[in-house]
């Protein structure tokens, strides 16, 4: 069945289709019992009008920022240059994307941030979250400044963001530990996690996947309190080097964040008997190495340019006041092994 266009309005009210035009888009000139003949003919038909169409018309422009943590996070980098290929198609459409860096991990930066952003010049927001009160609080004032506002990568359930863009980060904590518990099948020793910080909630949610896996189908596999390397490659190294040394019972490690060079530094100190599996996060020049050269043997993957790409269209819908739920499909977890590496 054919979708009624803007012609099948025009003959169905028995106006023309410049009326028609002036209706949808509440243009000054045509008469309220004309309008109401459109606006009946308009439900009648179940038309439903090309937004972006109509954007164009009026010449319509979208304002758009994405708030981005700072630091040598390679996945964040990789996020960052999807951005400015992305910003430059969505000129096209009458859309202007910036980025705005802020330090990782530093909830103060982020909410001052969001209160200092002017509201006349903006229309929406996708940020990577920080899970606290404050940032909760700065979401709030700056949607009741009119400004509409997303998270991506990393969740703020429990504020007024209107819509999230990214993996399920329990799921894929999950598929974590039922790929190194299997790994690590067939040996005794405990499981190491090594995560960026407990203060970003996909961290949070991955560590919970992980540890409802590893305690209910491999309990033979204790796991110690978590590392926090706040994604940086030498604390990573540094602190998973020491805990190796220290313990030489560990046979697993799940990485949930970045510093994945630090990771494969310090097992490359390793004695060459000793064997450690290693589940990792984002596809990065470094986690591809790593998997090439058997450091790592999985790496869970999230696609960043269909992450930015869904993030810009959700946060257009919003503005023009469509559901933010109509993000046609969520983002998949992609799990790369050295064989099937793109």
């Amino acid at each position: 069945m054919t979708r009624p266009t803007i012609h099948d309005v025009a003959r169905e009210a028995g106006v023309s289709l410049s009326t028609v035009d002036r209706v949808l888009n509440d243009r000054d000139g045509v008469r309220q019992q004309t309008k109401s003949r459109v606006l009946e003919a308009i439900d009648r038909l179940g038309f439903q009008r090309n937004l972006a169409a109509a954007n164009l018309s009026r010449k319509r422009r979208y304002r758009l920022a994405f708030i981005l943590p700072d630091g040598p996070n390679s996945f964040m980098r990789l996020l960052e240059q999807d951005l400015i290929e992305a910003a430059e198609a969505a000129l096209l459409d009458l859309t202007s994307v910036e980025t705005i860096k802020v330090p990782p991990f530093d909830a103060g930066a982020l909410a001052d941030l969001l209160r200092k952003l002017d509201a006349d010049s903006l229309d929406g927001v996708a940020i990577v979250a920080t899970d606290a009160t404050i940032v909760r609080i700065a979401v709030r004032e700056l949607r009741a400044r009119g400004v509409a506002v997303i998270t991506l990568v990393s969740d703020l359930p429990g504020s007024e963001r209107q819509g999230f863009v990214g993996i399920d980060n329990v799921q894929a904590g999950r598929t974590a530990g039922s790929l190194l518990g299997r790994f690590c099948r067939g040996r005794s020793g405990r499981i190491a996690m090594v995560t960026g910080s407990m203060l970003v909630r996909d961290h949070a949610e991955r560590r919970l996947g992980f540890e409802q896996v590893l305690r209910t189908e491999f309990p033979d596999h204790p796991i110690i309190a978590p590392l926090e390397g706040f994604d940086d490659k030498d604390r990573v190294r540094d602190q998973l080097a020491a805990k190796l040394a220290e313990d030489p019972e560990i046979i697993g490690v799940y990485s949930m964040g970045a510093g994945n060079r630090g990771i494969a530094e310090a097992l490359s100190d390793l004695p060459s008997d000793r064997a450690i599996s290693v589940v990792a996060h984002e596809l990065t020049p470094y986690s591809r190495e790593a998997l090439l050269d058997g450091t790592f043997d999985a790496v869970l993957n999230q696609n960043s340019r269909r992450e930015v790409e869904s993030a810009i269209r959700l946060l257009r819908e919003i503005l023009d006041g469509q559901s933010p739920t109509t993000l046609p499909e969520p983002i998949g977890i992609e799990i790369f092994m050295r064989d099937n590496l793109p």
